[in-house]
């Protein structure tokens, strides 16, 4: 019973005049946005569902062009075939069960909400998994936030050239891209300190970098490699969304963004479009190091940043195999056992249309 009781007083002691009653509406744990969906290339799906692990990609044939003169012989070169491999090789699942006592005294569908809560987890860990590896980076535990380098590669490197992380060096900006440098000896792999400009400032300090400035350059460096101005894509996460609505919030407003979505709302974490060519996605499942990119200090940070991303939708190839739940009788209870299972492969099919910067926020933000 809720009420206080004066002292001495006897009139139905126990309090159960005053039943507790539990609500039939059940308060939804919150969820984040998934991204991976909208920003990957699932036209291998339909060759891998029915059967099969691999899938090998042929890549287009290079053409080498020679001048040509009156009575110059002809020699046709020969083809590459070159190829690699896109892999079905992560999974998930989960199982719960419930009792039939449970489900008959129940006031509210545990079966229905837990089937909910789990086919939500499944998807939030593979947006999480796809959103580290197409960064460069791998988780170490289950819905754990990447945070380290990812050193290995699914099935072989789309380029000869890639890393073990099956990205470009050339595509990854850090503080040097930037001319920044702190004194010490070598800059290189160090985050980027970003700072908006804020309304009524013409400049801001030479050491920092304008969070616009720095998707410039992302855009800047897919130009480079020729990747197609449509749908080109840039995920970032929750803090340098601030610092980039810091920098001008209209810019995240549909009624100043260029190709606005015409009143069609946000959806899985989709901001803007476009931004210098980009549509602008957040999210939370981005990789972050150390104590993550909101630190401010006066040193180049080496240890403590987070990673945005961005490139086109035939950067990154998704395909699931299975994505199933299924329902079936413990055969040791009066119970009933429900699972699911989630098997998919990704894979990295241009790293030059990838570019990945790691980044930090100013002192002073």
């Amino acid at each position: 019973m809720a009420f206080s009781t004066a002292t001495g007083y006897g009139n139905l002691p126990n309090g159960n005049f005053s039943s507790v009653i539990y609500s039939k509406k059940v308060q939804l744990a919150l969820r984040k946005s998934t991204t991976v969906g909208d920003i990957t290339n699932s036209e291998y799906f339909g060759e891998i569902a029915a059967q099969g692990d691999t899938v090998r990609i042929i890549k287009e044939p290079e053409i080498s062009v020679q001048a040509y003169s009156r009575g110059t012989t002809i020699l046709p070169q020969d083809l590459d075939d070159e190829d690699f491999s896109l892999v079905i090789d992560k999974s998930n699942y989960f199982a719960f069960k419930v009792d039939d006592i449970e489900e008959a005294h129940s006031h509210v569908n545990f079966m229905d909400l837990a089937t909910d809560r789990a086919a939500y987890r499944l998807a939030d860990q593979y947006d999480q998994e796809v959103l580290a590896y197409m960064s460069g980076y791998a988780q170490t535990a289950l819905h754990g936030t990447a945070a380290a380098v990812n050193t290995t590669v699914n099935g072989t490197v789309a380029v000869s050239t890639a890393g073990t992380d099956e990205l470009l060096a050339s595509m990854k900006i850090d503080a040097t891209d930037f001319g920044l440098n702190d004194g010490g000896a070598a800059n290189a792999g160090e985050a980027i300190p970003v700072k908006p400009r804020l309304p009524g400032a013409t400049a801001i300090a030479t050491t920092d970098v304008t969070p616009l400035r720095l998707i410039a350059r992302m855009s800047r460096l897919l130009d480079q490699q020729q990747v197609d101005k449509s749908d080109r894509w840039l995920v970032m996460d929750p803090v340098f969304h601030e610092v980039l609505m810091d920098e001008d919030s209209r810019l995240m407003i549909n009624d100043y963004a260029e190709g606005n979505n015409a009143g069609g709302g946000i959806r899985n974490g989709l901001q803007a479009t476009k931004l210098h060519g980009f549509n602008i996605y957040v999210s939370s499942n981005l990789p972050q190091v150390g104590t993550g990119p909101a630190v401010s200090a006066s040193a180049l940070q080496a240890t403590n940043f987070g990673v945005v991303v961005a490139g086109h939708s035939s950067a990154v190839a998704t395909a699931e195999q299975i994505n199933k739940t299924e329902t079936y009788r413990d055969t040791d209870s009066f119970a009933d056992i429900v699972r699911g299972m989630h098997l998919y492969g990704r894979k990295i099919l241009r790293p030059e249309a990838i570019t990945t910067a790691r980044y930090c926020t100013a002192a002073g933000v």
